[in-house]
């Protein structure tokens, strides 16, 4: 399970630990495991919880809405980061107090022409902060996520692996992972340049895993 660490920013987070995660842990047993052992959760929807996801994009009424912008290199991008505590509708969730509903738009500049694409993500938690302190947290995630998530996208070709079934998802993502650690253990800051080279080089595999 990939989990990242948050400092606590308000009173209803700092009495808990607080763990925050990606869709693919976003499961009842691993969000029971994390509020039974004094933390809460702020956990991506997507299609890994399909029923809670059309739930909430059924029943979301906005409460607390704050918007973002942001520019630099050709891009304009808005968010607007809405957040409710009316649970009428939702299906049992553990812990679950606050649905976050993030609406983003990003332009970008191409020569003469703008390419404009939307998206809406949904994120469920399991204490209550104001819209602009979920906004911050949501995004300081993002950054982590689009770090980690470019380089297995681009480089390892994730988005386009056909594997789907459970657990295989899970252990390729480990293996993704592992490689990339194992990259970065051994001195190489370009990781498209450390997969070819371990690829057509049994010496660097060697080199990789230790072996004489």
């Amino acid at each position: 399970m990939k989990s990242r660490h948050y400092p606590p920013s308000s009173n209803s987070w700092r009495s808990r630990g607080g763990v925050a995660f990606d869709a693919i842990s976003t499961q009842k047993k691993t969000a029971q495991v994390i509020i039974e052992s004094g933390n809460d959760d702020l956990g991506a929807l997507k299609g890994n919880q399909s029923r809670l996801l059309a739930a909430v994009e059924a029943n979301f009424e906005a409460q607390e809405t704050v918007q973002q912008i942001e520019k630099g290199h050709g891009r304009i991008e808005k968010r607007t980061v809405s957040i409710s505590h009316q649970l009428d509708g939702i299906p049992e969730f553990p812990g679950l107090r606050t649905l976050i509903r993030v609406e983003s738009e990003r332009q970008i500049l191409r020569a003469t022409l703008i390419e404009v694409s939307r998206e809406t993500r949904y994120y469920v938690a399991s204490f209550i902060e104001t819209a602009p302190a979920l906004a911050q947290r949501i995004r300081g995630d993002w950054g982590v996520e689009n770090k980690v998530h470019y380089v297995r996208d681009v480089t390892q070709g994730e988005d386009a692996c056909r594997i789907r079934t459970p657990p295989l998802v899970q252990h390729w993502a480990l293996a993704r992972n592992f490689a990339l650690n194992l990259y970065r253990d051994n001195g190489f800051q370009n990781m498209a340049q450390a997969q070819r080279r371990a690829g057509f080089s049994l010496t660097t595999l060697k080199e990789l895993f230790r072996m004489k």
